[in-house]
This record gives C-alpha cells, sequence and structure tokens, in this order.
C-alpha cells in the first residue's frame, strides 16, 4: 500500500477483516495444534485463548499508531519516531527479522507436509521429525521458486490473494469436520495425565514455543493496510476483533478436532501427548483414520496456505527493508524500486539472502524455526504499547482515527504481558533471540560514526531501555525455572512475578526515554501523507512508492 492508497479510504470493513484472516492462516494451522497438544495435552486449548487475548492486547496499541501513520511497513518506523534513529533501527531491526523469518518457514511447512505423500522420494524428505539432504533441498527449491515470482510482480500474486483466502479457509473447516464425523474420543481429553498432563507452565511455553503467537501474527496485515479503510477509527478495531476472533474460533476447532481424533491406542503407545510427534500432523493423523480424501486435501492446503500467506510476507518483509533502508542503516539502493514491476528488487535479493541462511542454520523443521521466530515477534511487538504512552505525552494533537482506550493502564500491561511472553519462550530461545537483536547495536554504532556524529551517547539515550531490557531478560531466562529451560536458580513463580514487575519499570524508563529524546529533537521527522490531489482509486498501486516527510509539529 502506498500513501495514495491511503488517501482514498476506499477499503471496506469486510475486506479489511478477510486481509487479516487471511494473513493469520498461513502454516500455522497445519502444526499449530499438533505442536501444542504435544508440548500442553487438551490445556493447548487454553494457550490458543492466551495467544488471542495478547495479540488481541498487542494489536489494539498498533491501531492507534498504525491508524496515525498509515504507512507501508510503518513498523520498522515506530521506534525512529518516538525515540530517535538508534531504538529506530533497533527495533525496526527485530521486526525485520521475525518478518523476513517467515519466507522460509512457509517453504519448510509445505516441504514437511510433502513427506506425506506415497512416494519414496517424498517420504525422504523428512526423517525423525528434520529435514533430510534432499528435504532442505525442496525447502530452498520452494523458496526459490515463491521468491522469483514475487520478483516479478507481486501486484500479479495479489490479484489472486481473495480466492486463496477463500480456499484457505474452507480446507481447515473440512477437516476438522471430517475428522470429528470420523470417531470423536472424549476421554483424549481426561486421560494419560488429565487435561493438563505436563503442567500449566508448559500451556504458558505453548504459547510462544508451539506456533501460537505465530499463527495470529497476521494481525500486522490489519494495522498496515487500516489508513486506507472507510472510517478508520472505526474499521481497523473491529478488523482486529474480527480477524482475531474468526482465526481464534477456527484454531479451536481445530484443536479439538486433533485432540479427540488422535486413536486412545496411538496415545498409550506413545506414552501420552508427549510422543505424538507426527511429522505433518493433520496428514499423518488422516492416514491412521484411513481418510485418503483428506489427506489429499490437507496436501493441497499445504501448498495454498504458505504460498498465500508468503505473497504478504515477501512484501511486507522488502517494505521493512526498504524503511531501514530510507532512515539510513541498510545502503541506500536497497530502498529502489523497479521502474516497471513495481518491486523492491535489492530489498527482496537482501530477504532471500536472509531466508537461505535461516534455512541453512536453524531451519532443520518447522518446530524448530517457529519456536524462534515467535520469540523475535514478540521483540518486535515491543516498540507498540511504548509508542502509543509516548505519543500521547509528545504529540497529543495529533489526528488519530483510533484511539485506545484506557491507554494508561493497558499499554504498561501489555508490555509486561509481551515480557512475560518473551520469557516463556523459555532458554535459550530468549539467549538466540537477544543474540539476533544485539547485532543491531554495532550496526547502528558504526553508521552514526560514518555520518559523523560523535556524541554517540546522547544518541544511544533515548535506546538503552531496549538493550538493558532485552539483556535482563536473558539473564532471566537463564536464571529462572526448569519449566522455562532455565536452570532452577529462581523458583517457579518468584522468576514469572520478577519479570512481570520488572517489566513495568522498563516500560516507564521507555516512555521517559522517548519523551526526553523529543524534547532534545532526536526524534525523526513525522512521514505523514500530503497529497497534492485528490488521488485516484482506481490507480495501480506500486510497492515502494513514498509520501513526502515534513518536520513535526512542536509540541
Amino acid at each position: 500500500m502506498d500513501m495514495s492508497a491511503a488517501g482514498s479510504k476506499n477499503l471496506s470493513l469486510f475486506a479489511l477483516i478477510m486481509i487479516g484472516l487471511g494473513s493469520i492462516f498461513g502454516s500455522g494451522w497445519l502444526f499449530g495444534a499438533g505442536q501444542a497438544a504435544q508440548v500442553a495435552g487438551p490445556a493447548a486449548l487454553v494457550a490458543w485463548v492466551i495467544g488471542a487475548v495478547f495479540i488481541g492486547m498487542i494489536a489494539m496499541s498498533y491501531a492507534e499508531v498504525g491508524a496515525a501513520y498509515p504507512l507501508p511497513g510503518a513498523m520498522a518506523r515506530f521506534g525512529s519516531i518516538t525515540h530517535g534513529p538508534v531504538l529506530g533501527f533497533v527495533s525496526g531491526w527485530a521486526v525485520w527479522i521475525a518478518i523476513a523469518s517467515l519466507i522460509p518457514i512457509e517453504s519448510i511447512a509445505g516441504t514437511q507436509y510433502m513427506s506425506s505423500w506415497d512416494f519414496g522420494w517424498a517420504q525422504g524428505l523428512v526423517s525423525d521429525g528434520s529435514l533430510t539432504a534432499s528435504g532442505m533441498a525442496m525447502a530452498l527449491f520452494l523458496t526459490f521458486a515463491l521468491w522469483f515470482a514475487c520478483y516479478w510482480s507481486v501486484a500479479l500474486l495479489a490479484r489472486a490473494n481473495t480466492i486463496l483466502t477463500l480456499v484457505k479457509f474452507a480446507i481447515p473447516v473440512l477437516a476438522v469436520a471430517a475428522l470429528i464425523a470420523s470417531g470423536f474420543h472424549p476421554d483424549n481429553f481426561t486421560a494419560h495425565g488429565g487435561f493438563a498432563p505436563n503442567g500449566w507452565s508448559a500451556v504458558l511455553t505453548a504459547v510462544t514455543t508451539s506456533g501460537v503467537v505465530f499463527a495470529f501474527n497476521g494481525f500486522q496485515a490489519v494495522v498496515n493496510l487500516g489508513g486506507a479503510a472507510r472510517n478508520a477509527g472505526r474499521a481497523i478495531p473491529l478488523a482486529l476483533v474480527g480477524a482475531l476472533t474468526l482465526g481464534l474460533v477456527i484454531y479451536l476447532a481445530l484443536q479439538v478436532a486433533f485432540l479427540g481424533s488422535v486413536p486412545p491406542e496411538k496415545l498409550a503407545e506413545a506414552g501420552g501427548w508427549h510422543g505424538i510427534n507426527f511429522a505433518s500432523p493433520f496428514a499423518d493423523l488422516a492416514k491412521l483414520l484411513m481418510l485418503h480424501w483428506v489427506v489429499t486435501l490437507l496436501q493441497f492446503g499445504a501448498f495454498i496456505s504458505p504460498c498465500g500467506a508468503n505473497i504478504g510476507n515477501v512484501a511486507s518483509a522488502s517494505y521493512l527493508a526498504q524503511n531501514l533502508a530510507e532512515t539510513g542503516f541498510f545502503p541506500r539502493k536497497i530502498a529502489e524500486v523497479h521502474p516497471r514491476y513495481g518491486t523492491a528488487r535489492p530489498a527482496m535479493w537482501l530477504n532471500l539472502g536472509f531466508s537461505v541462511l535461516l534455512l541453512l542454520t536453524i531451519g532443520h523443521s518447522w518446530e524448530a524455526l517457529a519456536s524462534v521466530i515467535s520469540a523475535a515477534m514478540v521483540v518486535s511487538y515491543l516498540i507498540g504499547p511504548i509508542a502509543v504512552g509516548v505519543l500521547r505525552r509528545t504529540k497529543p494533537d495529533l489526528p488519530r482515527p483510533f484511539r485506545l482506550p484506557a491507554a494508561s493502564v493497558l499499554c504498561p500491561l501489555t508490555f509486561a504481558f509481551a515480557a512475560c511472553a518473551l520469557y516463556w519462550s523459555k532458554w535459550p530461545n530468549t539467549g538466540k533471540v537477544t543474540l539476533l537483536v544485539m547485532v543491531s547495536v554495532p550496526i547502528a554504532a558504526l553508521v552514526l560514526r560514518r555520518r559523523g556524529d560523535r556524541n554517540l551517547a546522547r544518541q544511544f539515550a533515548a535506546a538503552w531501555w531496549m538493550i538493558g531490557f532485552l539483556l535482563w531478560l536473558s539473564v532471566l531466562s537463564a536464571l529462572g525455572s526448569t519449566e522455562f529451560g532455565g536452570h532452577g536458580v529462581l523458583p517457579d513463580g518468584v522468576d514469572v512475578a520478577l519479570v512481570g514487575i520488572s517489566a513495568l519499570a522498563f516500560y516507564f524508563w521507555a516512555v521517559r526515554a522517548g519523551v526526553q529524546a523529543h524534547r532534545e529533537g532526536l526524534t525523526d521527522p513525522d512521514p505523514v501523507p500530503a497529497p497534492t490531489h485528490e488521488p485516484d482509486p482506481e490507480a495501480p498501486v506500486m510497492p515502494g512508492q513514498r509520501s513526502q516527510e515534513h518536520e513535526p509539529v512542536p509540541s
């Protein structure tokens, strides 16, 4: 979306809900129910509710700033608007990692479901839950194939998005009906260790490591496109609630169908839910139940869902890279847009290289990559509630099509919830994500030096809260209870309480740092739409097109 599109205000509420729902149904539904059941047992149902509430809180904070700044890839810009260039790059780097990582994981999803095909070569793609050498080659092939399709024209693939969304919606609904009709076992919800066989800490872990947060991450599409909706102040929150509610209903139905359809003898043989480890959860379960037409349907859906979701992933990751280039922390060439196809090809090359790197290092399975990506996503969410708190103080007159109610209470609580979700990601995932984000700190210092800014202490003053927060949380994670992967120095219960209380302190530090940065003139100019004429709603939208920037109004 460009700013001219935002000015036309021609996007309906239904269309915005469908955009959100289409983004929510990527590969998450193919694996989330199986992975969550293995981690939390039947209590995985609670994990989906917690995940939806958490993402709903995050989404509403982004709804306010997203409607105020309806820019493509805006999540990479909020940090620089509120705290200045250093935090802008650190937070933008975290968002870029989270979104660009979605490109290879969708290819891994398609590859793992291919292993359920009745061909010898296909069954050799996965071994013991991990991609083999041939499986890695297939995942690389799928990544390159979709990337090249988007390389020539994102707009061409986007025209097929509505059809793909309807198909993606229909396949899980049909799968749920077929699995429940084939034989439902209510005893599965209480036998083999009870409703929560691995304890309630496993439920919290499932929220971030089993694809729950990963699945609901599609809310970002509503925030990014909400500025183009008619009556955005009403459309954005309604679309967020509508997309997340429909998504939750379907994911709960999928989870119930999976839990109730696993044959009791299979559960007994596996020693409980922790032993149920399907490479292609729903397809393997349908095979056990001799539902061959469902297997075929799911194998088809394993391509449709990831490919449909990856259209948005490729475009979003390119927008984010362009934003980082425009702020000067990525090479300017990355922001260049092809004059004919309207695609940011240098940005796409960068994202392809990052995708291949992830595939070859930690992308040996959907589950392994999803746990790290989910933690990175939580880090990318941190700036939302803080941006609301800072902008309410520094720019009270900023036009806000949507205002978050009770923001003074909800924003710190949302930040604390995000901190807990990151802690629930378990050690060493928290350490891995912190390390990935910390790579941006020396890069930021180097870029500022090359710009001729010698007073790095002044520039970094507004970003120390983020650096300190991630390092502090990693220490707590390493020392925390064994239920969350730590070394058991901090007892269970005390660890989570310490995370939540300290997060509140970091939130108020972050808001104060943003207010101070604004007073010292460190924040970036306000990127606002300023069309010189009424845009034509029929005009084609060219990805990468940007608005003019103006100096912020002094507060």
